[in-house]
């Protein structure tokens, strides 16, 4: 199965507001029920227990709805540690369902961070709602002890994503993590199938099954790790057809 180089629905401007805010429910469903929060947080609680952390600073890149960043919250909450998230998003219409979602979260502390673009960000539970694009960040270097890609690469060309994860390395002071997708002929039946199922939404029908054919291999993952040379890493295969990848950045 060779990779498509075919943009998805997504990837391009002015698509209806309605059409987008129902492909991004659908997109949460698909984080809860087929791995993305757990493969997210594997790593998360690999990295901040293996440290002993009790406080850390993430920012989470193309950060969709902001439910990964909420899911984190809750996590560090349940457990006595303090998270100050950054969730970056370009899109403006994502942008702002993002703050509507994390502003459900109780007792928000306020975050002062660099704003950029006319929706400005929106404190709230420990995360703020940035407008940006993870290309060119408005962040000073090792500005977070995390940076967080979550089904994000798969959406540029080898070389960019080189580029973007050189970019993350001088952001992170402690290491990026980068939860994925695997191409391979199963998950792309398989999520044809489970979208078939449950939503009639365009954007889904179409953008689910080409990520999946915009993916990479477990090989492929781990060469485009080896070609950004930023640090040692280490790839966790992630059921169903997902990779974890934590990446330890050089100084």
């Amino acid at each position: 199965m060779r990779r498509s180089h075919e943009k998805e629905m997504m990837d391009f401007p002015d698509n209806p507001k309605q059409v987008l805010a129902e492909d991004l429910r659908n997109l949460r469903t698909i984080n809860r029920y087929l791995g993305g929060y757990r493969s997210v947080m594997r790593g998360l609680e690999r990295l901040v227990g293996a440290a002993k952390l009790s406080r850390f600073s993430l920012l989470d890149v193309g950060t969709g709805s902001g439910d990964i960043p909420a899911r984190i919250t809750d996590w560090a909450q349940h457990r006595g540690i303090k998270a100050s998230i950054v969730a970056l998003e370009p899109e403006p219409v994502t942008a702002r369902v993002a703050a509507i979602l994390t502003q459900k979260q109780p007792n928000p502390p306020f975050i002062p961070l660099l704003q950029r673009g006319k929706e400005g960000y929106f404190p709230c539970c420990g995360i703020s709602v940035v407008r940006g694009d993870g290309i060119a960040p408005p962040f000073r270097d090792a500005s977070f002890d995390f940076v967080l890609a979550s089904q994000l690469l798969h959406h540029f060309s080898e070389d960019k994503i080189v580029a973007l994860l050189r970019t993350w390395s001088r952001l992170a002071r402690r290491a990026i993590i980068v939860s994925d997708l695997v191409r391979h002929p199963i998950a792309y039946y398989g999520i044809r199938l489970v979208t078939k199922l449950f939503t009639r939404n365009v954007m889904t029908l179409t953008d689910a099954p080409l990520s999946v054919q915009r993916a990479f291999t477990m090989a492929e993952w781990h060469e485009l790790f080896r070609r950004a040379e930023i640090g040692p890493f280490r790839l966790f295969s992630v059921f169903p057809y997902r990779v974890l990848a934590l990446v330890l950045p050089k100084r």
